[in-house]
């Protein structure tokens, strides 16, 4: 019986050192992954100021304010010219939009990051991100913190959630027999 205890005792070390491990190695990804998605969301951010750019000097050639010619190319008779007006008008809030979502990850402290994030993700960004995305080791304070945070939430679920359990089930007495 000390021997098969004892076997389970080192086993039981493999896996908390494998948690450890794996843990630290997933989380630490998040600020890598967060960084790579901001490189695109900067490089879309860029693309659509550039072509409200273009807008705003049509607009100006009119002598309007953007808002205003965007308001009148959306009122007009025409399909086609209301047409690009709503295109315009998309493309005006896409750029609020991707801007709203730059300041509020490259603004954001470690650990509001994630959830800055969350918010204002554009899953179509964030899944090309993916697509491209290469691991790295981070050397970065944050990194060191978010694989710390990764090696204590894989331990703590391993203890909490399947090794409490089980001390649970076997510190049950066995009920006795019928007889």
């Amino acid at each position: 019986m000390k021997s098969g205890s004892r076997f389970l005792g080192v086993f039981d070390g493999l896996i908390d050192r494998l948690l450890c491990v794996l843990g630290a190695v997933l989380l630490s990804q998040g600020p890598e992954f967060m960084q790579q998605y901001l490189q695109r969301l900067g490089g879309h951010l860029n693309e659509s100021q550039r072509q409200l750019v273009s807008y705003q000097d049509a607009a100006n050639k009119v002598g309007l304010p953007l808002s205003k010619f965007i308001e009148q190319t959306e009122a007009n008779p025409d399909a086609g010219v209301s047409h690009l007006g709503k295109v315009m008008s998309s493309a005006a809030h896409r750029s609020a939009s991707l801007q709203a979502a730059h300041d509020a990850l490259r603004n954001a402290s470690p650990w509001a990051r994630p959830f800055a994030f969350m918010r204002h993700v554009d899953v179509d960004i964030a899944r090309n991100t993916w697509s491209a995305y290469k691991p790295a080791v981070p050397v970065t304070v944050e990194g060191l913190l978010y694989a710390l945070f990764g090696m204590l939430l894989f331990l703590l679920i391993y203890h909490g959630a399947v090794k409490g359990p089980i001390r649970l089930y076997r510190g049950k007495p066995k009920p006795a027999p019928a007889g």
